[in-house]
């Protein structure tokens, strides 16, 4: 009867927090992407800072980028498809680090930035994946679910593997 009366009464504290959290990391990396399209260099600038530190194929992983960005974030931001918004936040992470921000070390403010505002990201965009978008999402009104270790298993399984297909394939870092 309890968890009747929870149900019919709308979201509670925890729908509303993954709503924030969402919303945060969605919105912020959204626009993230936007800037790398739209910011000062433009596309071309973040193309050419991709080719600088060693990504193969630069333009299209500039535009691959942003669009992961762009994407991913809104969809995470909207709490659509979560567990698969969820890995392509991970995967866009991961990159980050292993390419720009693992060689500066820990912090966040050291010169170039270090890794640990990133994998806050990640393990954010993680924990989202796992326990789900909450009853204020699109997910929830669309009625797709994906619960319990199965979100898991699909949230880190596509984060892991898309970061590491891209790394293996297209980045070979400048000496």
């Amino acid at each position: 009867m309890r968890s009747l009366v929870a149900a019919l009464a709308g979201p509670d504290q925890t729908d509303v927090g993954l709503l924030v959290v969402r919303v945060c990391i969605g919105g912020f990396l959204a626009y993230h992407g936007y800037n790398k399209i739209f910011g000062a260099g433009g596309l071309s600038g973040t193309a050419a800072w991709f080719g600088s530190i060693g990504m193969k194929w630069p333009r299209l992983q500039a535009r691959l980028a942003a669009g992961t960005e762009i994407g991913a974030g809104l969809a995470m931001a909207f709490g659509l498809f979560t567990p698969l918004s969820a890995a392509g936040v991970i995967g866009i992470m991961l990159v980050a680090i292993a390419v720009a921000h693992a060689k500066v070390g820990f912090f966040v403010y050291l010169p170039n930035q270090g890794w640990e505002y990133c994998a806050t990201i990640a393990l954010m965009a993680w924990s989202v994946g796992v326990i789900g978008p909450g009853r204020i999402s699109i997910d929830h009104a669309l009625d797709l679910h994906v619960d319990g270790w199965t979100s898991a298993i699909i949230t880190s399984a596509v984060g892991l593997f898309s970061a590491g297909l891209l790394l293996a394939t297209s980045y070979r870092p400048k000496s």
